[in-house]
Formats: structure tokens, sequence, C-alpha cells
């Protein structure tokens, strides 16, 4: 009957779907390859960047504190504050390194043993 003309077809229609693929793989890696030739060329040993003349930075390790939110009758809004809004902080007094209180996970949520 017509199944056996009905099966030829899909294989047809399979072998051009694959080729249809096939095109499109190709095109694109033409695309590909067209983009990559108009990229600038990587940058030569001279045009790398330079340490600054007095060396390295260095990492500068010091504890922050917030800055005191200014004293109001009114309610002020952010961009009546200091900096626009953003929290500015200050150098600490302190030396110590805050550290995690003992039996405490440091996370919330964690599952631990949680609080004593």
């Amino acid at each position: 009957m017509d199944i056996a003309a009905g099966r030829g077809t899909l294989g047809i229609g399979l072998i051009v779907a694959g080729v249809v693929v096939v095109a499109v793989l190709i095109g694109a890696f033409a695309l590909g390859v067209r983009v990559k030739r108009r990229e600038l060329p990587p940058p030569t040993p001279e045009e790398q960047p330079r340490l600054p003349e007095d060396g390295p930075v260095r990492e500068v390790r010091e504890n922050r504190e917030p800055d005191e939110v200014p004293r109001s009758d009114h309610r002020l809004t952010p961009h009546q504050l200091p900096q626009h809004g953003n929290a500015g902080t200050r150098t600490s007094s302190s030396t110590d390194r805050p550290r995690w209180d003992e039996g405490s996970s440091g996370s919330f949520g964690s599952g631990g043993a949680g609080g004593r």
C-alpha cells in the first residue's frame, strides 16, 4: 500500500534536514572566520602594561568602621546625606580583627548547633 511510499519520503526528509544542518554549520564557521579576521591583532610585548616606577601596588590592611549618620530633627533623604547616601567609612581606632563568636557558625541557617 502507501506505507512503503511514506517511509521513502521520511528518509528523503531526514537527508534534506541533515544537509540543511550541515549548511548552517558551514555558514556559521565562515561567518566566525570573517569576524576573527576583522579583530585587532594581539598586543606586542612593547604594548603590554608596565609596572609603575615605584614598584607594584601593595595591599593595605586596615579595619574600617562606618561614619555616623548626622543627627537631625526631621527625616533625611539619601540625597541630603554626605556622599549622596553612600555609606562612608573611616579607619577604625581598633586594630583587632573582628572574629566570629565561639560556638557560632558564622552564617545564617547553616544547620549547625546554633546558639549556646
